[in-house]
């Protein structure tokens, strides 16, 4: 029961977030672009979150148990800050893109925009279906598996992949081009968590120097 009410207010605050986030921005709430992100985003994360919820509820918690504050490293506190407010940054400047008529995005390029995000939310929420130590925060735990199989064989952070296309998919998605500047800002901060993820597991899961030469490439094959 705890952990259904945690993920009924999960979904609460995300839509009160998004609500805030871009109609108030916007100033309208007739800003279609937004209601189909919201809708695509909510389907994508729900229904992997009720699976789990069903079939590995200590995976969902671990996903739950996210932010700032569930970090134990200070610089991975700092790096969730900066991807939260860039996050909240790409909305923002998309409504107020809505708002101001400053992009012209063909519905097209919105629907494509609205496919990337939906891939990306696959992508992650595949990641816990294969790893299901995979959590929101960085931390190793007791008798953790080294999953190296499936997308793991591709990339070695495929979780960090699939939040990547997300967003570059969202500003697309909600209509903005000039969005798309605060999604490669974002790049680097991406890199800098991974680089500081990367010193844990070196040091704390037993196989993860053996991993990282037979899997060399950290987010995208052939380029990092």
């Amino acid at each position: 029961m705890k952990l259904a009410l945690q993920t009924i207010a999960s979904g609460v605050f995300g839509l009160a977030l998004f609500v805030v986030a871009l109609f108030w921005p916007a100033g309208t709430f007739g800003y279609w672009q937004a209601w189909v992100f919201i809708v695509v985003f909510m389907l994508t994360t729900l229904v992997p979150s009720i699976y789990l919820a069903v079939r590995d509820p200590a995976a969902l918690r671990r996903r739950l148990h996210g932010g700032p504050t569930a970090e134990t490293r200070i610089v991975q506190k700092i790096i969730i800050w900066a991807v939260t407010g860039s996050a909240f940054a790409v909305f923002v400047l998309s409504a107020l893109d809505h708002r101001f008529g400053w992009s012209s995005v063909p519905i097209a390029v919105v629907v494509l925009g609205n496919v990337v995000v939906a891939v990306g939310l696959v992508l992650a929420q595949a990641v816990v279906f294969q790893n299901s130590f995979a959590g929101a925060s960085i931390r190793v735990e007791d008798e953790q598996p080294l999953v190296s199989t499936g997308l793991y064989g591709l990339v070695r952070h495929p979780m960090y992949f699939g939040a990547v296309l997300m967003m570059f998919g969202t500003p697309l998605a909600l209509g903005s081009y000039w969005a798309l500047l605060v999604s490669i800002v974002s790049i680097p901060i991406f890199g800098a968590r991974i680089v500081d993820e990367e010193k844990m597991l070196r040091a704390e899961l037993g196989g993860y120097d053996e991993y990282s030469q037979k899997v060399r490439y950290r987010l995208l094959p052939y380029v990092w």
